[in-house]
């Protein structure tokens, strides 16, 4: 039996392995103070800072972001039903879909397991939200579904 999506499941098996090892590296190396523990790899650019986020990207409902784990299982669970029921056309869209799943997943399981989700991707130079690899495989997958949607052959009507 052959597996049906194979680059969906390679895809979201990988990123969420890299977000998860990537947090634990975080969480083990750096200390959640305030001001925030942090590391310059290239000063007044980037930086790896450890801060934590029980809201959504960019911080919104921040006060209030219950919920925000059971959507993140729901995206998930929704994700993992297309990767094994539909056959994906082609692999930007398994790529695609497959990363977003690495991220709904591995933001879910911060929130359920400690109610808040671990960023320390830090682009100062543009003062850009302090992210985390989940929040890449995200862009990087929408990113992959827009080249599909583009490289789709347009569709033209059958004169009658």
């Amino acid at each position: 039996m052959q597996l049906r999506n194979r680059w969906f499941w390679i895809a979201a098996g990988l990123g969420l392995v890299i977000d998860q090892l990537t947090k634990y590296w975080v969480t083990q190396t750096f200390d959640l103070t305030t001001p925030p523990d942090s590391m310059a790899l290239w000063p007044g650019v980037f930086y790896f800072t450890y801060v934590t986020n029980t809201g959504a990207a960019f911080s919104l409902f921040s006060n209030n972001g219950e919920w925000l784990k059971w959507l993140s299982m729901a995206v998930s669970a929704g994700l993992i039903a297309l990767g094994w029921g539909v056959s994906l056309p082609n692999r930007w869209e398994q790529v695609g879909y497959g990363l977003i799943l690495a991220g709904a997943l591995g933001n879910g399981i911060d929130r359920v397991l400690a109610g808040e989700v671990v960023d320390f991707l830090d682009f100062r130079l543009i003062r850009f939200p302090i992210f985390n690899m989940a929040d890449v495989c995200i862009n990087i997958g929408i990113i992959c579904l827009l080249i599909a949607a583009l490289r789709q052959p347009a569709q033209h009507p059958e004169n009658s």
